[in-house]
């Protein structure tokens, strides 16, 4: 079963965006492993809240320009 495992800053993707991931992402998977992947494909999409990450040697809170708008 191809597992992927994104992680994003919280806010940063709206629900399309994601669910573009998704497809995108599993038509990738299915390129490579054939067509019966795709019922078994899993893509997680996991948003790590604000200050749950540091970059850069600093904790990392998205800009405001940088959020999903809904």
């Amino acid at each position: 079963m191809p597992f992927v495992n994104i992680k994003t800053p919280a806010g940063a993707l709206s629900r399309p965006q994601k669910e573009e991931i998704v497809h995108r992402t599993t038509n990738m998977l299915v390129e490579y492993f054939s067509e019966a992947a795709r019922p078994h494909t899993m893509v997680l999409i996991e948003e790590v809240p604000d200050g749950g990450y540091g970059r850069a040697d600093e904790i990392f809170v998205i800009p405001e320009a940088y959020r999903a708008k809904s």
